[in-house]
């Protein structure tokens, strides 16, 4: 049976079409595709997502966010994909808002459940002037994490600047670092499907639905026992 094509998810949070970010994803996808994989991008500036409402409840809520907008459908593409990378610009030293939004929502609204991301393989791009790019890559890795993904490293981040007025991959640590984070991306989707399908099951089994979810020591084989939630 011939082995499924790896999935990688784009999801730009940049305003300007056609500038860095995008470049910058493009590339990306471009990379990916060499490698036979599937790459489709979301840029959510063509997207309808209301921020967070003062509703109050999301965490004591059992059930997804209710305001209707492009919310699920965005979520619902990340979960089938097997490897998603945020790409964002930085504005005014932190996140540009579309994706200060998205994953506000999509975390308290949609995937806190179930952590329906855990074991896909992440990454992150970010674009910039010359300020507060890392601080920016730290936000996105921290809520890879969150989300219980796998962060394969690069070497360096993948942090592209570009000073000039005109849109460009001009930075070359910055392009060596993205190619070599989607080569490993790649490397890593491949190296799961390849022990799934000997398996017959997860690498790394979901064990626990989240982290609200109280648990008991592990027993003696090692795997973590549930204490099922009321």
């Amino acid at each position: 049976m011939p082995e499924e094509r790896p999935y990688i998810l784009g999801i730009s949070g940049s305003e300007r079409a056609g500038g860095n970010t995008d470049l910058a994803l493009d590339h990306a996808g471009r990379l990916a595709r060499s490698r036979g994989a599937e790459f489709h991008a979301i840029h959510l500036r063509d997207h309808r997502i209301a921020p967070c409402s003062p509703c109050g409840d999301c965490n004591q809520r059992l059930v997804p966010c209710e305001v209707r907008d492009d919310m699920p459908g965005i979520v619902e593409r990340m979960k089938r994909a097997d490897g998603i990378i945020y790409a964002v610009p930085v504005h005014g030293f932190g996140l540009a808002h579309p994706m200060q939004i998205f994953i506000e929502r999509a975390g308290v609204g949609f995937l806190r459940f179930d952590r329906p991301l855990a074991n896909k393989v992440g990454g992150a791009i970010v674009t910039g002037r010359r300020y507060s790019d890392s601080a920016v890559h730290d936000q996105l890795v921290n809520n890879l994490l969150l989300n219980r993904m796998i962060l394969v490293g690069s070497g360096f981040p993948a942090l592209l600047r570009n000073t000039s007025p005109e849109p460009g991959l001009t930075d070359a640590e910055g392009m060596d670092a993205l190619e070599r984070m989607v080569h490993r991306m790649i490397d890593m989707v491949e190296l799961l499907k390849r022990q799934e399908a000997v398996t017959g099951a997860p690498v790394l089994p979901p064990i626990d639905r989240n982290e609200r979810v109280p648990r008991r020591p592990r027993d003696d084989s090692g795997a973590r026992q549930l204490t099922p939630s009321p």
